[in-house]
């Protein structure tokens, strides 16, 4: 086996390993606003202002720190332009946008079936 396909422990990558890397990817992919913010970078890149738009309810602090974290894990690229006032975009990456293809599917599921949840 090769690193990539394997844990520290030398066994293959196993989501229900509780030593396993993946689980802090998928704590990642899976938060709410780290979903939100992928799906809304999907339609190109967006200045710090327009994401918060979008994401009706999100706070700057956790804006910030979501963002930080995805750009972290090289899923969202942080550009800065030499502007004044200087301007800040932020873009998928290509393994972002990888990432984004399944989320949208759960999103899409998620509007398509909300009436099937009791209580809500």
């Amino acid at each position: 086996m090769t690193a990539l396909s394997t844990c520290a422990t030398g066994r293959p990558h196993d989501v229900y390993d509780a030593q396993c890397p993946c689980r802090g990817i998928l704590d990642l992919l899976a938060d709410k606003w780290s979903a939100l913010i992928l799906g809304a970078l999907e339609d190109g890149p967006m200045r710090f202002g327009e994401l918060k738009r979008k994401l009706e309810g999100i706070s700057p602090k956790v804006l910030t720190s979501c963002l930080r974290r995805l750009e972290d894990r090289d899923l969202v690229a942080r550009e800065i332009f030499a502007e004044v006032p200087a301007r800040v975009e932020y873009s998928l990456t290509g393994l972002g946008a990888d990432a984004a293809k399944p989320l949208q599917s759960l999103r899409d599921w998620v509007e398509s079936n909300i009436q099937r949840f009791p209580d809500i």
